[in-house]
């Protein structure tokens, strides 16, 4: 089964259902069941498939938009409320390919409908546009799984009459794009390259700074991707990745997107973000690192943000710009519940000598790790540490 080719046209084949008439939360569980049936049957290998007129992987877009409209039909007449949709049984899509139209974009703008709030709003896009699962959206957002398949149902229940003629926020859809792009950068589902073309899509048809800061905020973390893993899957700090095999197009690309932002004068939280990843990409080496302005964005970021995530980060570019015992200064003022503050606060411990400290907040950290990668660091730099004091 190609769970990729699956992935891909999913939000095309629910846009067309929604399109038809399907209001959008029994659309988006008629595409479900769709892919259901398709991994029940479709050939695990598509290139084995044979070319006969009843073979799913001829037309698969076409295949699933039959099936997902049938299901639609289906619960339709299932329900007694409902019941008027009978009507939409003549509309079946005829048999041949189905339209070329990528929906994809404009779902995420249905999903963040003022009705909804951002929260809400970037949770249903996750799940239903996405293809995140539950789970991950509620790591991202840091609360339970239940409460976060609380929020999406109710989310859905919201939007189920909205068409696409009622756009949402411009806010909302970069917020969604952002947390997309960082789930397929660290996470287990790879959807940055997607992410960085519905932005470009929307930087297109938008004339908006913020827009331009993500996109390029995207393509400089994007140019580092090759680096981030050894062959091993184990993960490569920033200071010790290969700078020679970033990718220096992208690199140029993102600079040049982000200067033409900030020369607007009006500066959001994407262009502090993305300033801040174009001066790691700018320098030779690691050592040569402009940590001073660093700090200077992390500071205007959280003026725009007022993230306590901001400001972990910003104690470890203070910790490299004005030593280890600044960098712990500034993280004693934040909670240390925070997700990595055991991590960043080992690193910092560790540059200020303190080994036995160092390694046992490694430990922790490894321990409320969100992923086995991340995990597997963790414990071997407190593994390095005590090899170290063993000596």
């Amino acid at each position: 089964m190609n769970e990729v080719l699956l992935r891909s046209l999913t939000p095309s084949v629910l846009g067309i259902l929604v399109r038809r008439g399907a209001d959008f939360a029994a659309a988006e569980d008629a595409v479900q069941d769709a892919l259901v049936e398709a991994v029940r049957v479709w050939p695990a290998d598509p290139s084995s498939s044979s070319s006969s007129r009843g073979d799913p992987m001829r037309d698969p877009k076409g295949w699933l938009v039959t099936v997902a409209w049938r299901r639609f039909l289906d619960a339709t007449r299932a329900d007694a409320a409902r019941r008027r949709r009978e009507d939409l049984v003549n509309e079946e899509p005829a048999p041949g390919p189905a339209p070329v139209v990528d929906d994809t974009l404009q779902l995420y703008f249905l999903c963040a409908h003022p009705s909804l709030t951002p929260s809400s709003a970037v949770a249903l896009t996750l799940r239903a546009v996405g293809g995140l699962t539950t789970r991950q959206i509620a790591r991202a957002y840091l609360v339970p799984e239940a409460t976060m398949a609380q929020r999406i149902s109710r989310a859905k229940r919201t939007v189920s009459g909205v068409r696409f003629d009622q756009p949402g926020d411009v806010a909302t859809v970069l917020r969604v794009l952002y947390l997309v792009f960082n789930e397929g950068y660290s996470g287990d589902v790879d959807l940055a390259a997607e992410a960085i073309r519905l932005t470009r899509q929307l930087a297109a048809a938008i004339d908006h700074p913020e827009v331009a800061g993500l996109l390029a905020l995207m393509l400089l973390h994007h140019a580092r991707r090759a680096t981030r893993t050894a062959r091993d899957g184990s993960l490569v700090p920033l200071a010790e990745q290969d700078r020679g095999r970033w990718d220096t197009e992208s690199i140029a690309e993102g600079v040049e997107i982000l200067q033409a932002a900030l020369a607007r004068d009006r500066l959001g939280e994407f262009q502090a973000q993305a300033a801040i990843a174009a001066l790691h990409a700018d320098a030779p080496t690691a050592e040569e690192t402009d940590w001073v302005q660093i700090v200077e964005w992390y500071d205007e970021l959280a003026r725009l943000t007022d993230s306590p995530v901001v400001r972990l980060n910003r104690a470890v570019a203070v910790g490299e710009a004005d030593g280890p015992r600044a960098g712990l200064a500034a993280l004693a003022a934040l909670n240390d519940s925070l997700p990595r503050y055991a991590a960043v606060a080992a690193y910092l411990h560790e540059r200020d000598g303190d080994l036995a400290t160092a390694a046992r907040l490694y430990t922790e950290a490894a321990q409320k790790a969100p992923n086995l990668a991340e995990r597997d660091h963790l414990t071997r730099q407190s593994a390095r540490l005590n090899a170290r004091r063993s000596r």
